[in-house]
């Protein structure tokens, strides 16, 4: 399992597009991915799960991810959110 610390960056913040962006891209990978944000743990490939966290940006998460692509599928989540 591998997990790092991510602080949103996204363009468009406020629209629902890059939630559904995150969930296809979380949806390449074999591995579990969960976003945490405070108390709530959702996994990335379900898009109700993503939209009740109401990413924004400065927002600091924790991106988790269990499986045999797990490296991958964390650099990949990373990259899309920072890519302000």
């Amino acid at each position: 399992m591998k997990k790092c610390e991510v602080v949103v960056n996204v363009k468009d913040d406020k629209d629902a597009r890059p939630i559904a962006f995150l969930v296809q891209t979380a949806s390449q990978f074999d591995s579990k991915i969960y976003i945490e944000c405070g108390e709530k743990h959702v996994n990335a490939k379900s898009i109700m799960g993503m939209m009740t966290l109401s990413l924004t940006n400065g927002m600091s998460i924790a991106v988790t991810a269990d499986g045999q692509d797990e490296e991958e599928a964390i650099d990949k989540i990373k990259e899309f959110l920072t890519e302000g």
